[in-house]
């Protein structure tokens, strides 16, 4: 048993601005040990993404209270009974699914929809159905994903977390737990763009910006972005993107339709917004592909012309995690990264201390940041050398 502190959310619904509101409240609480399979790791950096965000305001509901977060990277202090992939001093990447290696989706490559760890990331448990954290009432406090990031120490199964070369910046390392798996996976895994092929991406935040990253790295042209803001999308051109459309300039379907010749091959949704995945299939191509990465009010329902589906060989298709078995996609894209094909960098706004949390989500909800990283600088700074190789 130890103690430490964590941003925890006590109920959904909350609204802004939320420095005011503080639906996040730092508390020291009581995290538990490790259990059979499980791992104490120390948090170096967690994202602040839209997820967690929807978790907020209501729109994913999650149970509570909870330890919130779900994008971090940081370095193995303990292990439980069982557990033989990992070991202290080990830095690993968190994977918001944990992959219980045994369900019909695991075994046949689809540990984004891990049966098992859809089941216990719903529960607000670990893998294994425990939860470690409790507040100093002794009040058991909910896992957000199996990750629970926003504390500077967490409790995770083995199977949520994937061993990383220790040459890696941890700041860097943490934004391929969301942002760069969900999005890069979405291209390379999901729609399994080829060389050539034209691409549009409705949203140019984390997600969005490594949907750009994954289609210039597949060799995709044109590559379209769509946003309301526009330093999103100078970071759109930055991150790939041959063309870059303003949403108040005008109708984006229209313009896409024009650049492209007709729409796009395929075409990316990362809004989290009904109204906006129907944009993204306007502007889909006859035989193309729509693929959506957001996550719209679970009340919110889709209208499409049915017919073209058939009569144009349409395709419309959800990525979950980017489609990833974080074991294998993981290291492969910071592979691309260290290559400088991914410029991952570009995602990082500023990071902030804990107690700045809630006055981060505001940036957030106004778009005024991409990723924003909460850092906990004991374990962030450190970075085991690299041994060299002998003549």
């Amino acid at each position: 048993m130890r103690t430490t502190r964590a941003a925890v959310l006590t109920r959904t619904g909350n609204v802004g601005p939320y420095a005011e509101t503080r639906p996040l409240t730092i508390e020291e609480v009581q995290l538990g040990d490790p259990g059979p399979g499980e791992v104490v790791v120390e948090i170096a950096a967690a994202g602040l993404c839209h997820s967690d965000l929807s978790v907020i305001d209501g729109n994913r509901p999650r149970v509570m209270p909870m330890v919130l977060g779900h994008e971090a990277s940081g370095v193995v202090r303990e292990v439980g009974a069982g557990v033989s992939e990992l070991a202290p001093g080990d830095h690993v990447i968190f994977a918001f699914v944990p992959a219980c290696r045994h369900c019909l989706p695991c075994t046949t490559g689809r540990a984004a929809l891990c049966e098992n760890g859809a089941k216990a990331n719903g529960a607000g448990t670990l893998l294994g159905g425990a939860r470690r954290f409790r507040s100093r009432d002794g009040r058991e406090l909910n896992h957000h994903l199996g990750v629970s990031a926003f504390s500077q120490y967490t409790v995770a199964a083995q199977e949520s977390l994937v061993k990383i070369d220790p040459s890696i910046p941890l700041s860097i390392a943490a934004l391929f737990g969301c942002a760069v798996m969900t999005g890069v996976g979405a291209v390379m895994n999901t729609a399994q763009v080829e060389a050539g092929a034209s691409v549009a991406v409705f949203g140019v935040g984390g997600v969005g910006l490594s949907v750009i990253m994954g289609a210039r790295a597949a060799g995709a042209h044109p590559i379209v972005a769509v946003a309301t803001q526009e330093h999103k999308l100078a970071l759109a051109r930055r991150a790939g993107a041959t063309h870059t459309v303003r949403v108040a300039d005008g109708d984006p379907v229209a313009a896409i339709r024009e650049i492209t010749g007709g729409g796009a091959s395929y075409v990316f949704e990362s809004v989290g917004d009904e109204q906006v995945l129907a944009q993204a299939y306007g502007a889909t191509r006859r035989g193309g592909t729509t693929v959506t990465l957001g996550l719209p009010n679970p009340s919110r329902q889709l209208s499409l012309s049915a017919v073209s589906l058939v009569a144009e060989e349409r395709t419309l298709k959800g990525s979950y995690m980017g489609s990833c078995v974080p074991r294998r996609d993981i290291p492969r894209f910071i592979a691309l990264y260290q290559a400088g094909i991914l410029p991952v960098d570009l995602l990082l706004t500023r990071t902030i201390a804990l107690d700045e949390i809630n006055a981060a989500f505001d940036n957030l909800a106004r778009g005024e940041a991409v990723r924003q990283l909460v850092a906990f600088p004991a374990a962030a700074e450190q970075r085991r050398p690299v041994a060299l190789a002998a003549d």
